[in-house]
């Protein structure tokens, strides 16, 4: 066990019996810091179902193309801890080093002296120590989960607000409906912040413009005050400070398309002045892990079968899965391929209108529990499930059970392979296939 791995098991220990949904807890212990919230670079504050991570993953591409210093805070992390913090410095950022993410969390815990406090409560105060003790152009903060009462929400006036695609998530937290769960996400709106918003369903959009209303905040709405579309392989963006003809993104996917064109948007309201060759090279070396990535080497990469592709994609949610399904049919219009997923998903995810979106798209389904996670859904279930809207499925005791089934089809032309439904499957296959982050 690392140094890490021991502070976080013991800050787990201090998670509180009842969680009172306030900021008290975060409060406290940013003052016992003496406040590094108020010494941060300047913030860019992201809420959001669907697209947070891509968007920022943008912004930062496209800054640091600009040559500037980038702080990202983002969460969760697919494989090691540290990947939830990058530190900006000239020609590009690094992920914080053990020592100073173990020392960082060591004081905060030592300055929480005990008290209750949850685990991303603690870890995002040691976050904004570090990003306040780091000199940076800009810091992309990331909400953890709604917004109003998130252990982000405490930067009182970031040079922007966004808010990617809202839906139905987390509804034990956030609520069942889509105009409750906007209003939570439009919690970190502040008072004069530009708020940029992503394309919403109405009532979402109606929630999310009742309390910019209320906090007097001009908001930039997809479709209204910015354009975006792919023409002939490229990305044109267009608002009021003109036309961006730019190449397409690469990260893949339609939904990429819109996460690209909201970074440049925010990046815009937020007041800062790019060349459009930042823009371009953005697009072009923007990574995100897990999400519509495709692996090409590794130790699973060579267990599928000649000729095949193997893509990962840590979409959890319906509207996730209706973003992965609508990619792969673009694929399939490209290059036709069978299409062979390999699913694993905890059980307190809606699976059922996850997988909904791939009738008629998968050819088989097979299920794997997700290793480690104990709230991992059988993979009897899964099946059930697939089977049930019609995509033919079967369980397999691992990964490479499931490759191996695989390659037993004997597909002709070779299989597209999809491994998706949990952001912590997409981790361990990353860890398995040894192409971790960095």
């Amino acid at each position: 066990m690392t140094e890490i791995d021991a502070t976080l098991a013991r800050l787990t220990a201090l998670h509180p019996k009842l969680i009172d949904l306030s900021l008290d807890r975060m409060w406290r212990i940013l003052e016992r810091l003496d406040h590094p919230e108020r010494k941060l670079p300047p913030v860019i504050h992201v809420a959001g179902t669907n697209g947070k991570g891509s968007t920022i993953a943008f912004m930062r591409a496209m800054l640091e193309a600009a040559d500037k210093r980038v702080h990202v805070y983002t969460s969760p992390h697919l494989a090691r801890f540290n990947e939830r913090f990058r530190l900006g410095a000239p020609g590009g950022g690094r992920l914080v080093s053990d020592a100073d993410l173990a020392a960082a969390l060591n004081e905060c815990e030592h300055k929480n002296a005990g008290e209750p406090i949850t685990v991303f409560e603690i870890t995002t105060a040691a976050g904004l120590l570090l990003f306040s003790r780091h000199p940076a152009d800009a810091l992309l903060l990331e909400v953890g989960l709604g917004g109003r009462l998130d252990a982000t929400n405490v930067i009182e006036r970031p040079l922007a607000s966004v808010i990617t695609p809202v839906s139905l998530d987390h509804a034990d937290y956030l609520g069942d409906t889509l105009s409750g769960i906007a209003t939570e996400k439009a919690g970190i709106i502040k008072r004069g912040v530009p708020v940029i918003v992503a394309p919403q369903p109405d009532e979402a959009l109606i929630a999310i413009e009742q309390a910019a209303a209320r906090a007097r905040a001009p908001v930039k709405l997809s479709g209204q005050d910015w354009n975006a579309s792919e023409e002939h392989g490229r990305l044109v963006y267009q608002d009021d400070d003109g036309l961006l003809d730019l190449p397409a993104p690469r990260l893949y996917g339609r939904h990429q398309t819109v996460n690209a064109s909201v970074a440049i948007a925010a990046l815009r309201a937020a007041g800062w002045t790019l060349p459009s060759s930042a823009y371009e090279t953005g697009l072009l070396k923007a990574e995100w892990p897990a999400r519509m990535q495709r692996l090409r080497v590794g130790a699973l990469a060579a267990l599928i079968p000649s000729g095949s592709e193997l893509w990962l994609d840590g979409g959890h949610n319906p509207d996730g899965g209706r973003a992965i399904a609508a990619a792969l049919a673009d694929l399939e219009e490209r290059v036709p391929r069978p299409l062979v997923i390999v699913a694993g998903m905890l059980a307190t995810k809606d699976h059922a209108n996850f997988f909904r979106h791939f009738s008629g798209l998968a050819l088989r389904l097979y299920a794997i529990p997700i290793p480690h996670q104990e709230k991992s859904l059988p993979p009897a279930e899964i099946v059930k499930t697939a089977q049930e809207i019609g995509i033919p499925a079967e369980s397999a005791e691992n990964i490479e059970d499931a490759l191996l089934k695989i390659g037993g089809l004997s597909l002709k032309p070779a299989p597209r392979i999809l491994i998706a439904g949990s952001l912590y499957l997409a981790g361990e296959i990353l860890k398995e296939n040894g192409t971790l982050p960095e």
